[in-house]
């Protein structure tokens, strides 16, 4: 408001901008729009900075806060690019409590991840704006917070009232209505057999049934699956993999491994790395149909999918063309610990061309995977299986696992599929293959 008034003001009279500075020290504003020479900003930021020329006033820059003289607005912060809007899952605090400055008081739940809204000042809460459940934006206000109200004030009211309300009302006059209510509870338990009917259906009570919100993620997440299988030409299939060498692999080198990368050596990085070998091998697969056009990329992003309490997620790994064991494993633990704490951010969720899917940690058998959009195949991990086998004429008993390849057969032939899932397989049951390149 002072810059636009300080900005009218220098139209006119040069010798009233030296006055008006003179009485406002300082000029408080909530948008981007900033006078020339201050740098703008994208993200939210708090700080203080001076103009050019040796101007005598300041601009405050505080986005996502509202203040109106001891009260301050909490409102929703910029959610990304690509999110505009998302549910208010819950309140982490109450009217009355005390705040402190960026103290988490509510979360928001996007269609990928939660989004925490913070205290802008320090305070007390004086009422929320707005309800669980509700749709919010950015920039909506959420709740109102006074810098200068004690908590204890928040909180007295309420006991003095409630101790009044206790006081008026007598204990005889309740007995009465007790005793008259009873004997017309006794009448309806006696007519309720005579409406029994035995060429009726016993069912379940509703009393037993719970009706929830679906949560936004769990939303997204149908939603993106059923238009997987409304536009792609799903195929499936199969091979089975000895897993034999690959586990005396990491059974020799496993403790090695850590003690140098301070990392576990798993599975799932050799299973990257014959990915990015077959998607090198087969560079249909990682391609995907835009339109009437097909977008061939040079770069293997995997995308590894990683179950949590609030639903599945499918956090990316960039570039793993380039990268080796450790440097995947590490990847993977990380991404997998942020999924776990909710802590992934939409950029790490963004994007991939490829995915692994591995229900086999759950016990899953076999299965038949369905594709993330826009990707064009996905490959599915089972659990490893002592299953008989020959061996050169003999019958072993040996650790198998069945793969799945899910693929666009819009886009991708037979051929190349099963060409796809054969390379994986070659590698898997000789990792030598790796260092070779054959």
């Amino acid at each position: 408001m002072a810059s636009r008034l300080a900005a009218r003001l220098l139209l006119r009279r040069s010798t009233a901008v030296v006055s008006f500075l003179q009485s406002y020290r300082h000029a408080r504003h909530f948008s981007t729009q900033l006078l020339e020479g201050v740098p703008r900003f994208s993200k939210p930021t708090r700080g203080c900075y001076l103009l050019p020329n040796a101007s005598p006033y300041q601009i405050w820059n505080r986005s996502f806060a509202s203040e109106n003289g001891d009260l301050v607005e909490a409102v929703v912060p910029h959610m990304g690019e690509s999110v505009t809007d998302g549910t208010l899952a819950n309140f982490l605090k109450k009217p009355g409590d005390r705040v402190e400055a960026d103290e988490v008081i509510a979360q928001i739940e996007t269609d990928k991840v939660t989004i925490d809204v913070s205290s802008p000042e320090a305070g007390v809460i004086e009422k929320f704006t707005a309800s669980e459940g509700d749709t919010v934006t950015p920039g909506t206000i959420i709740a109102t917070i006074s810098k200068s109200a004690a908590p204890s004030e928040a909180h007295v009211a309420p006991s003095k009232e409630t101790s009044q309300k206790e006081t008026p009302p007598p204990p005889p006059p309740e007995k009465p209505k007790v005793e008259e209510k009873t004997p017309k509870v006794e009448s309806v338990k006696k007519q309720a057999p005579k409406l029994a009917s035995p060429s009726e259906p016993q069912l379940p009570p509703k009393e037993r049934e719970r009706r929830v919100s679906m949560p936004r993620l769990r939303k997204r997440i149908a939603n993106r699956l059923k238009d997987s299988q409304n536009t792609f030409a799903l195929l499936t299939t199969f091979n089975e993999v000895d897993m034999t060498n690959l586990m005396k692999l990491r059974s020799d080198y496993k403790d090695e491994f850590v003690k140098k990368h301070g990392v576990k050596l798993g599975l799932m990085s050799c299973f990257v790395k014959a990915a990015v070998s077959a998607l090198q091998n087969q560079p249909i697969v990682n391609a995907v149909i835009d339109g009437d056009d097909i977008i061939y990329r040079d770069y293997i992003d995997v995308s590894v999918a990683v179950g949590t309490s609030k639903g599945l997620v499918v956090p990316v790994i960039r570039d793993t063309e380039g990268m080796n064991f450790v440097d995947i494993e590490k990847g993977i633990n990380s991404l997998a610990k942020k999924a776990t704490e909710g802590a992934l951010s939409i950029d790490e969720m963004a994007g991939g061309t490829f995915t692994i899917s591995n229900g086999g940690v759950y016990g899953s058998l076999i299965s038949t995977p369905i594709i993330n959009p826009p990707q064009s195949a996905i490959l599915g991990m089972h659990s490893i299986v002592q299953r008989p086998v020959v061996v050169n004429g003999d019958i072993l008993a040996r650790p198998m696992m069945y793969l799945a390849l899910t693929y666009d057969h819009r886009l991708i032939d037979g051929r190349e599929a099963v060409l796809f899932l054969r390379r994986i397989k070659d590698v898997v049951e000789d990792p030598r293959r790796l260092l070779l390149d054959i």
